[in-house]
């Protein structure tokens, strides 16, 4: 089971990133990488790599423009792919719903089983919507959502806070970020003890092993 759910979500790899790029290209000539990392929201070393793949699928030509700058355009091959990825991508979406889904569901149960029902949720993005609704129905209280790195006041209906303090008491910690989660993990652990902090398999955490014990500075 542990390895089916790892190899729905490594199936997503740069899934996403490809379906921006050959849509951004089809819409409009980007005039360089930079340009177009900007409008994916990746690094210029990235777009670098999918550009080449996609030139050798034979996805992209590349044209020369005055001034050495070049433009972008995707080839009948490209458009017939684009729509085929568009199709794998919602496939995917949605089997990484309910795979979250269904984890977040489990980490809730082994939470209200053991009594610790006040729960707050770690890192504000889609994550944090999901395992929201994972608790819908179940005797945990979720209290809110800690993240440090975003504006947002409220993300599915719970307060965002930057201090662990201003939530009270704290039962358990259940990551919900895709960002930095073993950065998160291990700052968790030491302020909380990672005996209160969890987080799904898809997100791939290596955990600590001896529960309560903190790691030495």
């Amino acid at each position: 089971m542990v390895s089916e759910r790892r190899g729905a979500v490594a199936q997503g790899g740069n899934l996403a990133e490809t379906v921006r790029l050959l849509d951004d290209v089809s819409k409009r000539s980007i005039p360089n990488q930079r340009a177009l990392a900007r409008q994916i929201g990746v690094s210029v070393g990235l777009v670098n790599a999918l550009l080449h793949r996609a030139v050798r699928k034979g996805l992209i030509k590349i044209k020369e423009a005055p001034a050495r700058r070049y433009g972008y355009y995707l080839t009948p091959k490209g458009f017939a792919e684009k729509s085929r990825l568009i199709a794998e991508y919602l496939d995917y979406s949605l089997n990484f719903f309910r795979l979250a889904r269904q984890e977040y569901s489990d980490l809730f149960a082994r939470c209200e089983a053991a009594g610790r029902k006040r729960i707050l949720l770690s890192g504000a993005d889609e994550l944090a919507e999901i395992a929201s609704l994972s608790a819908h129905g179940t005797g945990i209280e979720l209290i809110g959502i800690f993240d440090r790195t975003t504006n947002q006041a409220h993300i599915a209906g719970l307060p965002v806070v930057r201090d662990l303090v201003a939530l009270g008491t704290i039962d358990m910690v259940v990551l919900t970020s895709t960002r930095n989660a073993q950065e998160i993990y291990e700052e968790l652990s030491d302020t909380l003890g990672p005996d209160r902090v969890l987080a799904p398999e898809f997100l791939r955490v290596s955990t600590r092993q001896n529960t309560g014990e903190k790691r030495d500075a």
